[in-house]
């Protein structure tokens, strides 16, 4: 299908655009990109000419949609409120799940590994509670028997114990 001149003006008057890629034979090319030009200077609007095997970059921004299931999605969050969860991308389509709902709507799954670390610190262990406390925000004394009060735990995730 030929268009000429007028129906592809007519076309992109009807339609917002930011790019306009035109392969038209070079002959014509000046005469058409002229009239982009000039018709549509108001509008922030590239008019590219490429020459034959020139490659061409065009970057298109995109909007992205996440759709919240499961337990994130029983309470809906007020303006501004962090929404907790698990950002799964399958296909073309992003959800937002509790940990606990991965295996129900994924085929994925979850384990937890423990792991026991030795470091040796020769500093005073309030020194490094303290430490600890400046860069995490929750650090908070364990009771237990065996390091007679001398433990903590960091988010819950990370137990730090005197030996």
């Amino acid at each position: 299908m030929l268009y000429d001149e007028q129906d592809i003006l007519r076309s992109m008057d009807k339609i917002e655009f930011i790019t306009v890629l035109d392969l038209h034979l070079w002959n014509e090319i000046g005469r058409l990109k002229q009239k982009l030009i000039t018709q549509f200077a108001d509008r922030n609007t590239k008019i590219i000419s490429p020459k034959n095997c020139q490659s061409v970059e065009m970057y298109f921004n995109s909007e992205k949609m996440e759709k919240t299931i499961g337990r994130v999605a029983e309470k809906t969050p007020e303006v501004g409120e962090t929404v907790n969860g698990l950002l799964v991308k399958k296909a073309f389509t992003y959800q937002i799940m509790a940990l606990d709902d991965l295996h129900v709507f994924s085929q994925l799954s979850t384990t937890n590994i423990s792991q026991r670390i030795t470091i040796a610190y020769t500093g005073a262990f309030g020194v490094l509670k303290h430490r600890l406390k400046q860069i995490f925000e929750s650090v908070e004394s364990l009771p237990d028997e065996e390091s007679e009060g001398r433990a903590f735990g960091v988010h819950e995730r990370l137990t730090v114990k005197y030996e």
